[in-house]
């Protein structure tokens, strides 16, 4: 791993119609649009389809780094991500964002699993592996 601080820099770029072109150095181009609930296309990548994908790949990925570190031997896992938003004639907000993570692991190994992910930095971020 690099040493702190680790720097993130995207860019947009749109006009009044069409999908919004995202950009990061190295990588490649996303183009995103508002979702069908917000009358967009819902064909392309939304910014929340892309705040439900960071959290599910995160969790993958944390998982991974612990389970390198820790020695351990996995096969697979998943997880599933649903952001809840909610509108009034007052304001919109988000409501939550449940995981369901879903594991390839043999019984004796899941235990195992979860004494690693119960070593994770901050116990509410993230649900219990079933």
């Amino acid at each position: 791993m690099h040493p702190y601080p680790h720097r993130y820099t995207v860019s947009a770029s749109g006009s009044p119609v069409g999908n919004v072109r995202v950009t990061a150095t190295g990588l490649p181009d996303i183009q995103t649009a508002p979702p069908a609930e917000f009358d967009g296309p819902g064909d392309v990548w939304s910014p929340e389809s892309l705040l439900c994908a960071s959290i599910a790949d995160c969790f993958i990925l944390t998982f991974r780094a612990i389970a390198r570190a820790s020695k351990f031997e996995w096969s697979d896992l998943s997880c599933r991500v649903e952001a809840v938003w909610n509108a009034s004639a007052a304001h919109r907000s988000l409501l939550g964002i449940p995981r369901t993570p879903r594991s390839g692991l043999q019984p004796g190994a899941k235990r195992h699993a979860l004494i690693l992910y119960s070593r994770r930095p901050s116990r509410d971020a993230w649900s219990p592996i079933r």
